[in-house]
């Protein structure tokens, strides 16, 4: 499987990993009647053979609107209602269903199991990689650039390759995405291909990781629905993401004791495989959702035409740009501070930690209507903990502001509601990959924004301004959300009349 919606990992030193809060994809769904009780967990099983009704089938077109921001009064939709899950026998209850209801869907099991096998084997192979360039030239330069070579064909791919998301059935496309990985992993390990080769794969697989990405997250709508068990999903993939950051560069470190780099490249090509084969036997076949559609680069713009949609999306895109100057910054600021080494895996795991315990107090505590509410509040304190760089703080504080800053980053399960609702669904594979596409470019820019920034001024200053600037940012974009949402709420009211 592809890199995920994730930071893309860093080779160790300079610019240490981001653990930006990851995001994802959302909507608030119009509340839709449960229908039988959830099912009891079971083991996995194939899919229904072609031409039978298939378990987890696309949902009827659902009427769309906004919804409000804060809601909770009887007789308001709520985002995230009510909807029946994926397998057709797990519905979402009312309330909050927690993560467990999650797991209860079949094909939700699978795909995640794929998620995490193909996650891991990511980690690894960016780690191999990088020692075997190395290996190969001696250059410093070379080993880094295997790493940041891996973020400009984001943009690429999430742009122009963007509406094969909606063109083919969706299981044809993951597989298809997980094979081209495998294939030019493979290619990696044969001691024939030069370094610049290499770097050519690496490219291959971050242009087609974007089209995966998104394929997969507007899936995971059709697999459990477009409510709160939806939110849960994504945030469960985010929170595996987030731990194989902290894990996934260990368990490289030990691996490549054990065997050489070109060995450990090898077994990320069997991950890709076997990801590829629970994605075909797991889940359901699925007609495209825009099969008949041709559409070029039009049909993105006019996406991002749409006021509310590019709000949403802004505010997917935005904040990950500022939150990873911290992270970027850390082995400077560790300097500046002259303090122990020991301090720099300090700092890189807090974010990572707070944005772990953010998401799963808020997926299992909070029902959809508390995340609706927290929304804007939790956008609006996301930044503000970096202020405290300005007291030059040694590494338990600046620690503590970047795990208040991570758990801050739990407004993404309210900002996936509401973005899976306001895009059309014919055009949700495509919403998806341009946002997961523009997600990863911006942090590789606030990164190097964050270096080039830091040439000039204090680490601890860049990061206290970059508090101030991006918290003035995100309030602009919520007041511009909110204006929008009212007048839409306006436009249903004056056309219901």
């Amino acid at each position: 499987m592809p890199p995920t919606d994730t930071p893309a990992p860093h080779a160790p030193g300079p610019v240490p990993v981001p653990g930006t809060p990851a995001t994802a994809l959302g909507e608030p769904a119009t509340p839709v009647p449960a229908t039988s009780a959830p099912s009891a967990p079971s083991a996995p099983s194939a899919p229904s053979a072609p031409g039978t009704p298939a378990p987890g089938e696309p949902h009827p077109p659902v009427p769309r609107g906004p919804g409000p921001l804060s809601s909770g009064a009887a007789g308001t939709p709520v985002p995230g209602g009510p909807r029946t899950s994926g397998d057709g026998a797990a519905p979402e209850a009312a309330g909050t269903p927690g993560y467990g209801a999650v797991f209860r869907v079949r094909e939700f099991r699978w795909v995640f199991t794929a998620h995490l096998l193909s996650l891991l084997g990511l980690m690894v192979s960016e780690i191999a990689l990088t020692v075997l360039v190395y290996d190969l030239t001696g250059s410093p330069l070379l080993s880094s650039l295997t790493f940041a070579i891996g973020l400009a064909p984001y943009l690429v791919g999430g742009t122009l390759l963007a509406g094969l998301a909606d063109r083919f059935p969706p299981r044809r496309v993951l597989v298809a995405c997980d094979l081209v990985c495998a294939g030019a992993v493979a290619l990696m390990v044969l001691p024939a291909t030069p370094v610049a080769g290499l770097l050519a794969l690496r490219c291959a697989v971050a242009l087609v990781a974007p089209v995966f990405q998104g394929t997969r997250m507007a899936t995971l709508a059709d697999i459990l629905g477009e409510g709160d068990l939806f939110v849960l999903g994504r945030s469960l993939l985010r929170i595996v993401s987030q731990t194989a950051l902290l894990a996934g560069f260990g368990v490289g470190g030990v691996l490549l004791t054990v065997i050489p780099a070109r060995g450990a490249i090898a077994l990320t090509a069997g991950t890709f495989l076997l990801s590829a084969l629970l994605l075909r036997l797991g889940t359901a076949r699925r007609p495209a959702r825009a099969a008949e559609r041709r559409e070029g680069l039009g049909a993105t713009w006019s996406l991002l035409r749409d006021r509310r949609i590019r709000t949403l999306m802004l505010l997917f895109w935005v904040p990950p740009f500022f939150i990873v100057v911290p992270e970027a910054l850390t082995a400077p600021y560790v300097d500046q501070l002259g303090v122990s080494r020991a301090a720099l895996g300090l700092l890189m795991c807090a974010m990572p930690v707070g944005t772990i315990a953010g998401e799963l107090l808020a997926g299992a505590l909070l029902g959809p209507a508390a995340r609706a509410r927290l929304l804007v509040p939790l956008l609006l304190v996301s930044f503000p903990p970096f202020l405290l760089y300005a007291l030059r703080p040694g590494p338990a504080l600046a620690a503590l502001a970047l795990a208040l800053a991570g758990a801050a980053g739990a407004y993404t399960l309210g900002l996936d509601a509401r973005f899976v609702e306001a895009v059309p669904e014919e055009r949700r594979g495509r919403a998806m990959t341009l946002m997961t596409a523009g997600m990863m470019t911006v942090q590789g820019l606030g990164m190097a924004g964050a270096g080039l920034v830091a040439e000039f001024a204090p680490v601890h200053l860049v990061v206290t301004g970059t508090g101030v600037v991006a918290t003035a940012a995100v309030a602009v974009l919520v007041a511009v959300l909110l204006a929008t949402e009212r007048r839409d709420g306006a436009d249903r009211h004056v056309t219901s009349r």
